[in-house]
């Protein structure tokens, strides 16, 4: 599959979605996002995908949203339909699938990190940054507002930090950024940017896709119910993994102290 917008390469396991707007440090248009949701039902349906990467070409993960993209918008609502409305839904439902993927998704965080490019990052399950990168949640700066990005600003950084950087528009350093709990690891230079990553994605590959699936399936919906309203079906889930074939091989090679077919050999 071709896009315009994307850059998208698979091996070993590994999707690779890169976006591609450098000359607009990766500003997230409409096209892009519904690239973006193309490559992740791709990479969903692929069962030779594990884990996808995302991050941006150029130098820059993400600048937020393209503002001429809005500014084309702005025409008159049909049948009292407002076409902002429906692209900044667009968007929202891009994040929510995202954070709900059954394969992790990991966010490598270069350059500018801006307004929706920083609500990516919050909906990555792994985010590694290069120390210099910038961090801003910009919409209230230009009269607009973080609107589909909220919740997940709010899960990943907390009440009290999401809305003091949303409601200032304030800028973090990779190591603030790291601090806060938005970014999970900080790279000093390029090489160890690209070695972190590979960790993570090792480290990723040595679970079976079964039941990383099922882990943030229970971790998500842990984040927002109380922990007696999820016994009976997290018992559930569990008996199922101990039944499935992931489970006999994990316990299998655990006793017979050899590595899980699952594992990359290589």
């Amino acid at each position: 599959m071709s896009f315009a917008t994307i850059a998208v390469a698979v091996a070993r396991g590994v999707c690779r979605v890169t976006l591609n707007r450098p000359a607009q440090r990766n500003a997230m248009s409409m096209a892009m996002v519904m690239d973006l949701r193309a490559a992740l039902d791709g990479a969903l349906a692929d069962e030779a995908v594990r884990v996808m990467v995302l991050r941006g070409a150029g130098g820059n993960f993400c600048s937020g949203g393209d503002i001429s993209d809005m500014a084309a918008a702005r025409g008159e609502m049909v049948d009292g339909v407002d076409p902002i409305a429906t692209m900044n839904a667009k968007f929202g439902f891009l994040c929510a699938a995202f954070a709900e993927s059954a394969k992790p998704v990991v966010a490598v965080l270069e350059g500018v990190v801006i307004g929706g490019g920083f609500g990516l990052a919050c909906v990555a399950d792994v985010a590694v940054a290069h120390a210099g990168a910038k961090f801003r949640l910009s919409e209230t700066s230009l009269g607009l507002v973080p609107a589909q990005i909220a919740p997940f600003l709010v899960a990943r950084l907390g009440f009290s930090t999401a809305n003091r950087l949303a409601l200032t528009a304030s800028s973090l350093t990779g190591a603030q950024a790291l601090a806060v709990g938005l970014v999970h690891e900080l790279a000093e230079d390029d090489a160890a940017l690209e070695a972190c990553v590979e960790n993570v994605l090792q480290a990723l590959k040595k679970s079976p896709p079964g039941a990383l699936a099922a882990t943030k399936y229970l971790v998500r919906r842990a984040a927002w119910e109380r922990p007696e309203t999820l016994i009976e079906e997290a018992a559930r889930i569990f008996a199922r993994s101990a039944r499935s074939r992931e489970g006999e091989e994990g316990m299998m090679a655990f006793l017979q102290k050899r590595v899980p077919t699952w594992v990359d050999a290589g």
